[in-house]
């Protein structure tokens, strides 16, 4: 998607996006299975949680620096304070509470809300990081949006998504898909859809209509060839993201949770 494709009447016909409903059996072991692959409990889980900690490295690099304050949205264990040093407050989002009870990290958190647009006006960030969440969230706009609000200036808002929507991520979901069928007799590809709302390069569109300056590595070869994106963005559109946010804005949506 190309930037001078993303308008604001654009981003309203298509957000906020609807979550398809997980039939019963789905729902019956969906808290079982969010845990065991965030707990990387399964083989397949195992391998893409070596593979992600491509994404965490990345989003982690800036705050080498100093000690930044950093919001974390869909936070979902605490797994990325692991590679945070130094950690300076650190607030985090996140619905999915189940993820973060009883963390030995909890006392390195700050403030812990449930949605962005629960956070006052008044809070501000250095740094606004995501991993592996901006494609399960269904308004992303409007998420965004709220982060560039709450930059300090000279802030960054890091993502690090999968590269969903290209032929490499559908070919390195296969061998969940054939895991999680032998484990709970059910296609793999009706969970995904629940989970993944937005592809890579609907988010990439979403970032550049927001901030003026985006920069995109990948953990492969191309966007189009690649597992995993990494986005950093400077230099907010405070008047745009403003205006969004008073136009579009929505019930929480507390059934947005971390990466599948």
């Amino acid at each position: 998607m190309r930037r001078s494709m993303v308008t604001a009447d654009y981003l309203r016909g298509k957000y906020p996006k609807q979550r398809p409903e997980l039939p019963d059996a789905f729902r019956r072991i969906y808290d079982e299975h969010y845990l065991n692959n965030r707990r990387a409990g399964t083989r397949a889980s195992s391998i893409s949680g070596k593979m992600e900690s491509w994404m965490h490295k990345k989003v982690a690099e800036p705050a080498r620096e100093k000690e930044w304050s950093t919001l974390e949205i869909g936070a979902g264990t605490l797994n990325h304070l692991s590679y945070e040093e130094p950690v300076g407050p650190y607030d985090i989002v996140e619905p999915y509470s189940l993820l973060y009870e009883g963390s030995g990290k909890l006392g390195m958190v700050g403030e812990i809300y449930r949605d962005v647009g629960e956070i006052g006006a008044a809070a501000s960030y250095d740094r606004i990081i995501s991993i592996a969440v901006l494609e399960h969230i269904s308004n992303l706009p409007e998420v965004v949006a709220r982060g560039a609000l709450l930059l300090k200036p000279g802030g960054i808002f890091q993502a690090a998504v999968p590269s969903e929507g290209t032929w490499l991520w559908k070919l390195g979901t296969c061998l969940s898909g054939l895991e999680f069928r032998r484990k709970y007799g059910l296609d793999y590809r009706l969970m995904m859809a629940h989970e993944h709302l937005n592809t890579a390069a609907e988010i990439e569109g979403i970032l550049e209509f927001f901030f003026m300056d985006v920069k995109c590595s990948v953990f492969g070869l191309s966007k189009g060839v690649s597992f995993y994106r990494y986005y950093e963005c400077r230099r907010p559109c405070r008047e745009k993201a403003g205006e969004y946010v008073s136009v579009n804005a929505t019930p929480p949506d507390y059934n947005e949770v971390n990466s599948l």
